[in-house]
């Protein structure tokens, strides 16, 4: 798990990433920006970002499904704030699912 000085670190690459996700994300297929969400799973799981990691499980489950497109833009945000959570516990894990489960029901 990283230091708080390397987490920062961590965060910015994570965000810089998501960038790039979201200026494809209209014009790529589902299968095309997998591999990039799950380079940031396992970023966020080496990491301790535990929020992250469930969002990226769920949005992972959402490209499985075929959204594409303006769809994912949402998603890519949801993953953003979970970067960006102070707390990594079970409990912000699951305020994060319950927030991805309700998109996926959408």
């Amino acid at each position: 798990m990283a230091q708080m000085g390397e987490l920062d670190a961590v965060r910015a690459e994570l965000a810089s990433r998501l960038a790039a996700i979201d200026v494809r994300a209209p014009y790529a297929r589902s299968c095309e920006l997998a591999p990039d969400v799950d380079a940031i799973r396992v970023i966020a799981h080496r990491n301790g970002l535990n929020p992250a990691v469930t969002v990226a499980h769920f949005l992972d489950s959402a490209l499985s499904r075929g959204e594409s497109g303006p769809l994912v833009h949402g998603w890519l945000s949801l993953l953003a704030d979970a970067i960006g959570s102070e707390r990594q516990d079970v409990a912000a894990c699951e305020t994060f699912a319950a927030a991805c489960s309700v998109r996926l029901a959408g």
